[in-house]
């Protein structure tokens, strides 16, 4: 064990890399700066069955760093709408996306903020979501932790399907809801609570579980002991600078102080 130092965005990167460990042969898509790297590096490293793309239309042997064109790395296969759908339907993706809110029950909204026949804010859309996240395994992100992202009660507009037995007749959840993993600024989360309720299942360094619930709208399950976020290791930190040269990662977070350091298995 050594010091390391690292940035919280470094952090966060590795953290939500864990996402896809397990995975083997899907497409991996992760939406944003942060979840991009992140599917990248889970791709590099342990899981090199992952199928990544530029973002757009081809499948890339080696995963293509933010900012940079499809040309400086080898295409190795086209992804059409047709085949991403074909893929997508069959549960074949995982995506970890970066929704505005979500609520206790992992129903997300991308869509807009208040009533949504006169919103204060209009977004998105629901876009793919709804389908989405029926077919597919999806985890998500949140570069600030707050009340206004973790709402109480449930999302201004749902967007994407989640635990809620009132949504459903007979309260039975479709068969293809998977919620996995949720990376935000102050811990990681998964939904294997009870009744698949959200658990903490690791604090940053220097993040206490008073400071999560405060940030949170709604109770948090929480195991007896909850370890801190793994600190990322010098070849994964090597890996990260290689996987985005242009350092898109230090554009992402408002508050990320450089020289965290924690003991890592470097």
């Amino acid at each position: 064990m050594s010091n390391i130092e690292f940035s919280l965005a470094e952090l966060l990167i590795v953290a939500g890399a864990e996402a896809w460990r397990h995975d083997g042969e899907v497409m991996g898509t992760g939406i944003g700066p942060l979840p991009r790297i992140a599917v990248s590096l889970a791709k590099a490293s342990f899981n090199p069955k992952l199928a990544t793309t530029d973002g757009e239309c081809w499948y890339t042997s080696d995963p293509l760093p933010p900012g940079m064109k499809v040309a400086d790395v080898e295409v190795e296969g086209w992804s059409p709408y047709e085949r991403v759908f074909s893929g997508l339907w069959g549960g074949r993706r995982h995506a970890m996306g970066a929704p505005v809110q979500l609520d206790r029950f992992g129903q997300s909204n991308i869509s807009a903020i208040g009533d949504h026949a006169k919103p204060k804010a209009a977004m998105l859309g629901a876009r793919g979501f709804p389908g989405n996240s029926i077919h597919h395994p999806n985890s998500f992100f949140f570069p600030q932790h707050t009340t206004r992202a973790f709402v109480a009660g449930e999302v201004d507009y749902v967007c994407s399907a989640g635990y809620n037995p009132a949504r459903y007749p007979g309260g039975k959840f479709p068969a293809g809801l998977d919620l996995r993993l949720i990376v935000t600024e102050l811990a990681v989360l998964d939904f294997r609570g009870k009744n698949h309720a959200i658990r903490v299942r690791s604090l940053h360094p220097g993040v206490s579980l008073e400071q999560v619930c405060d940030n949170t709208g709604f109770p948090l399950e929480r195991p007896e002991t909850i370890p801190t976020t793994p600190a990322p290791t010098a070849e994964q930190l090597a890996l990260i600078a290689r996987l985005d040269p242009r350092s898109v990662r230090k554009t992402v977070l408002k508050n990320d102080p450089p020289g965290i350091r924690q003991e890592s298995a470097a």
